[in-house]
């Protein structure tokens, strides 16, 4: 059971950086992996999509994607689709609306069986979050807040640490007992989990970077998490 969980980057913000996207398929359980794209919560936006297969149809795997907008998408052919694969790739937007769709086709349980039976699970931002008990998302109107999320990995998730108002509004709420401990992600960072248990932080860029953050009696503790540059030099940064 796999998941890559990462806080910003991929195709959709590192145009002719490929090295978080390479990694995703470099963990497929297969070679030549079958892989969809789950654009829900961008909308199934049309340059979401067409970034998707930009990238991937260059690569050794066959990509396709999945719809939930068009009202011509069934759930038993969603079911279907979904459980041929070998990779799930789930796009960042939306968070809160994302979650409703899918449970609405049952996506959420399917992702579930596709984890156990093997499948990798990825996404960012959004595709990131949402495999964790909880998260910071941007998804209310009034601004960063808590969203509950599916739950397949414990613990609490904030997308693109490093922006304005991430970083103070995950501790504040892990402070205030209002989410649980967990993991700040920066852009161009990802997280590897085998089963729940994390094996490796990764970056596309230098000094990109994660950080463990839980809560002492009277204060927030944040501690950086090795991580392993994918480019030429594979330098860990501690």
């Amino acid at each position: 059971m796999q998941i890559i969980a990462m806080g910003g980057g991929g195709f959709t913000m590192e145009a002719g950086n490929p090295l978080l996207d390479d990694y995703v398929l470099e963990k497929s359980p297969v070679p030549n992996p079958r892989i969809c794209l789950l654009p829900t919560a961008s909308g199934d936006h049309e340059d979401y999509i067409q970034g998707f297969y930009d990238l991937f149809s260059r690569r050794a795997c066959t990509p396709t994607h999945l719809t939930l907008y068009s009202p011509q998408t069934h759930p038993a052919d969603a079911a279907m689709h979904l459980t041929k694969q070998d990779i799930v790739y789930v796009s960042g937007g939306h968070t809160a609306t994302m979650l409703k769709i899918w449970k609405v086709y049952g996506i959420d349980r399917l992702l579930h069986e596709c984890w156990r039976k093997g499948v990798l699970l990825a996404g960012v931002s959004s595709g990131g979050v949402c495999w964790f008990r909880e998260g910071v998302t941007d998804s209310d109107p009034n601004g960063l807040g808590r969203e509950e999320c599916l739950g397949f990995l414990p613990g609490s998730f904030c997308a693109h640490y490093e922006n304005e108002g991430r970083r103070p509004t995950f501790h504040r709420l892990i402070q205030e007992k209002r989410l649980l401990e967990g993991v700040g992600v920066e852009n161009f960072t990802a997280l590897y989990f085998r089963g729940d248990s994390l094996e490796e932080v990764v970056g596309s860029r230098p000094g990109a970077r994660a950080y463990k953050v839980s809560r002492l009696e009277n204060r927030i503790r944040e501690t950086a998490l090795q991580t392993v540059y994918l480019g030429e030099s594979n330098e860990i940064v501690r």
